[in-house]
């Protein structure tokens, strides 16, 4: 008995890249099966867990197993297992809808790609496995019944704009997918999906260290030409992590890191490890080549498996590495850990800390020996996943220098190539004891900023530190290697040379009155206006002290919702620049004039403007522009 079947539409984005995917995306069909079957997989993983966490729910985990059925007659195929199963709201929030979230993101990239590989490796990125079976089938539907409940449901569609679903009243527990196959088509990459060894060939190839045994029917002729059926375990469930390095070849690396990832990229670096003593553990871990789409959002899932002794405790186990690493993806297998744990267990656990500690100190050492063995692929690395690790310089003081030896930045020593901190270092100029450098949103903003100009024509190296996490390490971290980091757009900076007769002195004196005045008529923005040494070109610009925070750091506060107090600046001047000594002249001949308390307010003003900052009243400085600008006509 089942219910009246409801119909629901396809939202207008999902059914377009639904038919992106079906018709115009995908080379190798036979992926749609290592989806499934990876689905399934984590089915069971989950029902275990289940189990061993609730003694009450009724569950039958005597024999879990993922079935493969064909059906050469009807042409269909079945993929089934007795693991978690779904609900019927389970079934209409993660089946009923691709892509909960990024869909639109997606459709735009998949626009602007023309190239077929490229635009498969996005749609790994948006987790839509289960849709690969509309490559192979007219018509999929799944039957499903979650663990300890009495109904189940079934889920029909054939991916052209509708979906049914309905409550059945019988239902085994677990999932089973059964896709009406199309015909087949040797030229369009369509094989013949019921034929056992086919099935067989794509699970050994994308499936053989699936850890549930995976059965089908498979026939067998003996030599007398008699033909027998027989149900087979068809992989060999050995786990890829505990089998020695030298026997794992790279394809069978690259499959697991699929599985576990659900990436249809190729891993940037495997991490295969064993660890004995006093803590055993094996773990296998891997670094995309690809950072996800949702890499910085609140919802992302770190991708470490914990088992125990070969049982799955916990899927996205957050205690073996820290946040920055988050996007490393894997399994580790504790020998010693109770598998009665929870994260909040984990967090107090001894063992797992020490773990923890080894495993951020084997990552990171594998990107140093990256770096310096195949920079061109560190080079891929650090542009992907840069972001994300300098966030540990915040929180993991352990390992500050490590994430500091592997940190890569712009600078303006070259406009292509970024450059370490040990490079920097290499390159510094004979006496120059701090490591220079400037933070703003972009390269092309910092580097015509007007801080920069006196150490480009000084030939001294400044780092261009544009990422919004640069704002934040950069106040927290001190030194590397002996060397200070100081900003160029905080306190004092003395680039002249030797000041030996005196000069300095004498031009201080001859503005001391003119800078006194202005300091008292930008009162309200500034907290003091002086000489720059750091000025070449520009006529001024704004600095803070050395304790200040900035204002890129002050603004992403206020965004977050913190209350900040406003932080007055100074502003600098430039002794050098005509407008600024002609201000001197007027200010020395005329003394107090409103031409001239206006000429201060826009030299205020443009030097905001210059770092890209923003103006607290924008209408009455364009006023006062127009009219200086009419005045000269």
């Amino acid at each position: 008995m089942s219910t009246q079947a409801e119909t629901f539409e396809f939202q207008a984005e999902s059914r377009k890249l639904l038919q992106l995917m079906v018709h115009a995306i995908y080379s190798n069909k036979d992926t749609f099966l290592r989806e499934l079957v990876s689905n399934a997989s984590d089915a069971l993983d989950k029902v275990r867990l289940e189990s061993f966490r609730d003694k009450d729910l009724e569950v039958d985990t005597s024999d879990p197993h993922i079935l493969i059925e064909a059906d050469k007659e009807h042409r269909t195929l079945t993929v089934r297992d007795n693991g978690i199963g779904m609900s019927r709201d389970e079934v209409q929030d993660l089946i009923g809808t691709i892509a909960k979230s990024g869909t639109a993101e997606l459709l735009q990239q998949l626009k602007e790609t023309q190239d077929g590989a490229a635009a498969q490796e996005l749609i790994g990125q948006f987790g839509l496995g289960f849709y690969a079976s509309f490559m192979v089938a007219d018509r999929v539907t799944l039957l499903t019944r979650r663990a300890g409940e009495s109904t189940g449901t079934r889920w029909d569609s054939t991916g052209e704009g509708t979906y049914t679903i309905e409550t059945v009243e019988e239902a085994p527990q677990g999932t089973a997918v059964t896709l009406h196959l199309k015909a087949e088509d040797q030229e369009d990459s369509l094989l013949d999906y019921t034929d056992s060894t086919t099935i067989t060939g794509i699970i050994k190839r994308y499936s053989d260290f699936i850890s549930w045994p995976i059965r089908m029917e498979v026939e067998h002729t003996d030599s007398e030409g008699e033909t027998t059926r027989q149900i087979e375990t068809i992989n060999s469930m050995k786990a890829l992590w505990a089998r020695p390095k030298e026997e794992v070849a790279e394809e069978e690396y690259r499959e697991f890191y699929k599985h576990v990832s659900h990436d249809w990229n190729d891993p940037l670096e495997t991490i295969h490890l064993r660890a004995e003593g006093t803590i055993e553990y094996q773990a296998l871990l891997f670094i995309p080549s690809v950072a996800p789409f949702d890499l910085f959002t609140r919802d992302h899932k770190r991708g470490v498996q914990l088992y125990v002794k070969r049982v799955f405790i916990m899927d996205d186990c957050e205690e073996l590495l820290p946040e920055y690493l988050r996007f490393v993806k894997g399994v580790v297998d504790a020998q010693d850990l109770s598998l009665n744990v929870s994260r909040e267990i984990l967090q107090q656990d001894r063992q797992i800390q020490m773990m923890r500690k080894r495993l951020v100190k084997k990552v990171l050492s594998t990107v140093k020996d990256m770096m310096s063995q195949d920079p061109e692929r560190y080079a891929k690395f650090w542009d992907q996943f840069g972001q994300a690790v300098k966030e540990g310089l915040l929180n993991d003081v352990d390992n500050r220098e490590q994430i500091l030896e592997i940190a890569s930045f712009e600078s303006t020593h070259d406009a292509e190539n970024k450059t370490t901190l040990r490079e920097y270092i290499e390159r510094m100029k004979e006496g120059q004891d701090s490591i220079y450098y400037i933070t703003g949103g972009s390269r092309s903003k910092v580097e015509n900023s007007p801080h920069i100009e006196a150490f480009r024509d000084k030939g001294m190296e400044v780092l261009l530190l544009t990422d919004p996490v640069d704002e934040m390490w950069v106040e927290s971290v001190p030194e590397f290697d002996g060397k200070r980091f100081q900003s160029i757009a905080k306190g004092q900076v003395d680039l002249d040379e030797q000041d030996e007769d005196g000069k300095d002195n004498e031009r201080q004196q001859e503005f001391a009155d003119v800078l006194s005045w202005m300091s008292t008529k930008l009162a309200e923005d500034v907290k003091e206006v002086r000489l720059s040494s750091r000025l070449s070109t520009s006529p001024a610009c704004v600095v803070g002290d050395n304790n200040d925070m900035g204002p890129t750091l002050e603004k992403m506060y206020r965004a977050m919702g913190h209350e900040v107090p406003p932080v007055k600046r100074i502003l600098e001047v430039n002794p050098d620049h005509p407008l600024v000594s002609g201000m001197r002249d007027s200010y020395d001949k005329n003394g107090e004039s409103q031409e001239l308390k206006e000429t201060a307010e826009l030299v205020h003003g443009m030097a905001l403007l210059a770092e890209g900052g923003e103006l607290r009243e924008p209408a009455q400085f364009t006023s006062l522009l127009a009219n200086r600008l009419a005045q000269t006509l």
